[in-house]
């Protein structure tokens, strides 16, 4: 199953010059909880922007248009299906984790959908797409959750494609 995880801002910014928006110490756990063990896949901008690379305990797939492009601890694909065959498909739950392009090839893949969704706006360079609950169930919710470090209020959704 290709499931979608995420931190989107009330406006759906999801990054600026290839960063995050703000850090929420326990949504990175949240993260690292729900990807541990499974296969991550992601853009080569993303893959450079994460703090330790490659993610541990975790399968690591980074999409490059360079044939050349080699990352220690990763497999390489070079499009999305190629992406899609080396993820070996018999796993419980892919995790697609960024960036905007490669959140929007996949969306139409995803099954599932992880939220954080940051009870605030951002000035932005990235969005998410547009969230349709005529396509999508919220299936799981906990809501009014506060980081005393960044100051914001966040809730962490689970959708479900109908």
């Amino acid at each position: 199953m290709i499931s979608i995880i995420v931190a989107i801002a009330d406006n759906n910014a999801i990054g600026k010059n290839n960063q995050l928006l703000c850090h929420i110490s326990n949504d990175l756990k949240h993260f690292k909880k729900l990807t541990s063990g499974h296969t991550v896949l992601m853009g080569k901008n993303t893959y450079f922007s994460l703090p330790s690379r490659p993610l541990p305990n975790r399968k690591n797939i980074v999409i490059t248009d360079n044939p050349n492009d080699k990352f220690d601890g990763c497999i390489m694909a070079y499009s999305i299906e190629d992406a899609l065959v080396k993820s070996n498909n018999n796993e419980e739950e892919i995790f697609i984790i960024g960036g905007g392009s490669v959140y929007s090839q996949f969306f139409p893949y995803a099954k599932k959908l992880h939220v954080t969704r940051i009870h605030s706006s951002f000035e932005a360079d990235t969005f998410f797409p547009f969230i349709n609950t005529v396509d999508w169930q919220l299936t799981d919710k906990e809501e009014n959750l506060f980081d005393s470090q960044s100051n914001l209020h966040y809730s962490f959704l689970t959708y479900e494609k109908k």
